[in-house]
């Protein structure tokens, strides 16, 4: 579930914490998460600001997804941040950003996001998946059931980036998933691409957003 952040909120909440410091210690928390994308390979222009944060570190994304990780299975997570600065709600075709990555022998490939349903299924059956369960008295349409991919959706649908619209002044963040087959080393070079971003009431096309995932991004 997108998560969404109010950037005059988190100022008007800073500026109490300063005004009442010799009465309560400020909180950390709060500041890191209406910064959180700020030290973040990131892309800005024309008022929207794309950040992302790969989850290659595998107790880090054990940490993250607990039971539901989908990091062992050759699937990546990338915590993806939309701020939008402007006055304008701001949307962004999640189905067609991709993961642009270049394998040492090869030439560029761009990877589609994994829906976050297939990757409940895929952490739940690491072996392929079961044939499904119908229930003993099933009840109209949905009689078939697979529990243990559900245990697996109910963890990983909170924390995956599921709203397009960005409101004004505001940040929304959450998870997109990369199936680059087990090879962890591509992530070290890949880059994440956003080609549909447009403001919302006008349907003004915004330049494209491409943003490096490794520690030392290509200029």
């Amino acid at each position: 579930m997108t998560r969404t952040i109010s950037i005059p909120a988190a100022l008007l909440l800073a500026c109490l914490c300063a005004f009442a410091q010799s009465n309560s210690a400020p909180s950390p928390a709060a500041s890191s998460v209406a910064h959180a994308d700020d030290s973040l390979p990131h892309d800005t222009h024309e008022g929207l600001s794309v950040a992302a944060s790969a989850y290659t570190d595998v107790a880090r994304a054990k940490e993250k997804f607990g039971k539901a990780n989908p990091l062992p299975l050759g699937i990546l997570p990338v915590e993806v941040f939309l701020r939008n600065e402007t006055t304008q709600p701001i949307r962004v075709d999640l189905s067609t950003i991709q993961l642009a990555v270049q394998p040492p022998s090869g030439r560029r490939q761009d990877i589609d996001s994994v829906p976050v349903q297939e990757v409940a299924s895929a952490v739940a059956h690491p072996k392929g998946p079961s044939a499904p369960q119908a229930r003993r008295f099933p009840i109209g349409i949905g009689s078939v059931t697979d529990s243990k991919t559900d245990k697996m959706l109910e963890i990983l649908r909170p924390l995956s980036l599921d709203a397009d619209i960005v409101p004004p002044m505001a940040m929304i963040h959450g998870f997109l998933f990369f199936d680059l087959d087990r090879d962890m080393s591509l992530a070290s070079d890949a880059r994440l691409y956003v080609p549909d971003a447009s403001i919302a009431p006008s349907q003004k096309a915004l330049m494209f957003f491409e943003v490096p995932l490794g520690k030392s991004p290509r200029p």
